[in-house]
C-alpha cells in the first residue's frame, strides 16, 4: 500500500518535472525573424525614440555589421585595382 502510494507520488513528480521543463524551453525558443534595416533621419527620428534600447543597439550593430563589410568590399576593388595598374605600369 504504502509503495503503491510513493510510486504514484513519485511518478508524480517526474512527470511534474518534464511538464515544466518542456514548457521552459519552449518559452525560450524563438523563431528567428529577418528584420529589415531600417534607415532613420530626421523625418522618422520618433520612431527611433520609439524603439527600446536594445532594439536601437541591434539596429546600430547591424549598421555597423554592413558598412564594415561594405569597406571591405571597395578596399578589395581598390587593391585589385591597383595591383591591375602596377603591371601595366610594370610592361
Amino acid at each position: 500500500m504504502i509503495f503503491k502510494l510513493m510510486l504514484i507520488i513519485f511518478i508524480f513528480i517526474l512527470i511534474f518535472y518534464y511538464l515544466r521543463n518542456f514548457l521552459k524551453s519552449k518559452n525560450k525558443i524563438k523563431v528567428y525573424t529577418p528584420t529589415k534595416l531600417i534607415n532613420f533621419n530626421k523625418k522618422n527620428l520618433n520612431n527611433w525614440m520609439n524603439l527600446t534600447k536594445k532594439e536601437r543597439y541591434n539596429l546600430s550593430k547591424e549598421e555597423s555589421i554592413n558598412y564594415l563589410n561594405k569597406r571591405k568590399v571597395l578596399l578589395e576593388k581598390i587593391r585589385k585595382e591597383y595591383k591591375k595598374i602596377s603591371k601595366e605600369e610594370s610592361k
